[in-house]
C-alpha cells in the first residue's frame, strides 16, 4: 500500500500529486531582480513535488535584503515569473509564490534612496556572520554586510505595507502562480512585529498580542479580499531565534493565538518552519498537535525534514504535508528518491548563492 506521503492531496481545491512540498530557498541568481529562463528550468526540474513554494520574492524595493533575488512588484518581474509558472505547469506541477519583506534584515545600499531599512521598532540586528545582508560591496563584488540599523515604521506607513502585499498577491496570480505564501517567519518584518522584544510600539500595532499580530492578520485579510483565502498560505516559525530574534516567554501562546485566528479564514495552509538546526528550540510534537487542533486546516512542516520523520508525521496526521529544502537542491527528483528510498545526493554549499547553472541546474536525477 502506498504511504500517505506519496498519495494525492486536495489543497483547498488544488490537486497535488503527493504530500511533499519544496520549501522556499533563496538562490540569488537573478540580476536585476527578475526571474529568468534559468529560474524556470530550476523549478521545472523539481516539479514532481506535490507543491513548490518559490524562493522569497520581495513585494517592493524596500522589502529587499539580498541582491539578485527575484521580486514581484513590476511588470517585467511578473513576466519573468510567468516563465517559471508556465514551466512548472507544463510539468504538471503546482507552485505558490512566497511574498517577502525582510524588514530590518536589509542594508542601506538596497533601500530606495539609500535610506534606513524599516521595522516594528529601532532595535538593530546584532553583528554576527550569521546575521547579514547580501549586497554589492564598495569594490563592486558581491558579499555580506551587517544590516543597517532600522527605523520604526510610522502608524500611517503600515497600511502601505499591506497594500504592497495585496499588489504582490495580485501580481503573483497574474504571473500564473496557483497561490501565494505570506512569509511571516524567520526574523523578517512580520515576525519583527509579532515579537514583543523587537516590537516596542505604543500604537495599534504594539503592546498586546492582538496588536502585535494585527499586521499579519490585516495583510491576510486584505489579500484574501483580492485573490481569495483559498489561494493563501502563511509561513510561521515558532521558537525561531534566527537573525537575532530574541526569545520570549509567550512564544507558543502567540502562535496558538495565530493558529486560532488563521483557522477562521479558510486559508490554503499554514507552513511551520522548525529552526532547530539553527540553534532554536525544536518544535515539539505536542505543540504540533496543539497547533493543528487550534488551526483546523492543512499544516505543512519544514526544517531538517527526513524521510522517516515525514512518513511518520503524515501517516499519523500530525501534519498534512512535509516540506524539504536543501535536499531538493541536489536531488531534483527528490520525490522519486524518497519513494524508492534511494540515497540522497549532498548539495555543494559553495554554490548555494549566486552564479549560473553550476550547482543550480546540473544535479542529475538518480539512475
Amino acid at each position: 500500500m502506498t504511504a500517505a506521503l506519496f498519495r494525492p492531496f486536495d489543497l483547498a481545491g488544488l490537486p497535488l500529486h503527493n504530500r511533499i512540498a519544496m520549501a522556499p530557498m533563496t538562490r540569488a541568481r537573478n540580476p536585476g531582480a527578475v526571474a529568468n529562463a534559468l529560474t524556470a528550468q530550476y523549478y521545472r526540474q523539481r516539479a514532481s513535488a506535490g507543491l513548490i513554494i518559490s524562493e522569497g520574492t520581495p513585494v517592493s524595493p524596500q522589502g529587499q535584503g539580498y541582491i539578485d533575488v527575484p521580486g514581484i512588484w513590476s511588470a517585467e518581474q511578473v513576466a519573468g515569473w510567468k516563465l517559471v509558472t508556465d514551466a512548472v505547469h507544463a510539468a504538471q506541477g503546482a507552485i505558490f509564490a512566497q511574498l517577502w519583506h525582510v524588514g530590518r534584515m536589509s542594508h542601506a545600499s538596497l533601500q530606495p534612496d539609500g535610506g534606513q531599512p524599516v521595522s516594528a521598532g529601532t532595535r538593530p540586528v546584532a553583528s554576527d556572520p550569521k546575521n547579514t545582508s547580501f549586497v554589492y560591496l564598495d569594490d563592486g563584488s558581491r558579499g555580506h554586510a551587517d544590516p543597517t540599523p532600522p527605523r520604526a515604521l510610522s502608524t500611517e506607513e503600515v497600511p502601505g505595507i499591506v497594500a504592497d502585499f495585496v499588489q504582490g498577491a495580485d501580481n503573483a496570480i497574474a504571473a500564473g502562480f496557483d497561490g501565494i505564501e505570506l512569509h511571516a517567519a524567520n526574523g523578517y518584518l512580520f515576525e519583527q512585529f509579532l515579537n514583543p522584544v523587537t516590537n516596542d510600539r505604543q500604537d495599534v500595532y504594539g503592546g498586546s498580542l492582538r496588536n502585535r499580530a494585527r499586521l499579519i492578520l490585516d495583510t491576510v485579510d486584505a489579500m484574501a479580499a483580492r485573490i481569495g483565502a483559498h489561494r493563501i498560505g502563511v509561513r510561521l516559525a515558532p521558537n525561531s531565534q534566527v537573525f537575532d530574534m530574541p526569545a520570549y516567554a509567550e512564544n507558543e501562546a502567540s502562535y496558538l493565538y495565530l493558529a486560532e485566528e488563521l483557522g477562521k479564514r479558510g486559508l490554503a495552509y499554514v507552513h511551520l518552519n522548525d529552526n532547530y538546526l539553527h540553534g532554536a528550540p525544536a518544535i515539539g510534537e505536542a505543540f504540533l498537535k496543539a497547533f493543528k487542533q487550534a488551526y483546523g486546516g492543512t499544516v505543512i512542516l519544514a526544517g531538517g525534514m527526513t524521510r522517516e520523520r515525514a512518513l511518520r508525521l503524515v501517516e499519523e496526521g500530525i501534519i498534512d504535508l512535509a516540506a524539504f529544502g536543501q535536499p531538493f537542491i541536489a536531488n531534483p527528483d527528490l520525490v522519486e528518491r524518497l519513494q524508492r528510498d534511494v540515497p540522497l545526493a549532498i548539495p555543494d554549499r559553495s554554490t548555494y548563492y549566486g552564479g549560473g547553472s553550476e550547482g543550480y541546474l546540473d544535479y542529475p536525477a538518480a539512475g
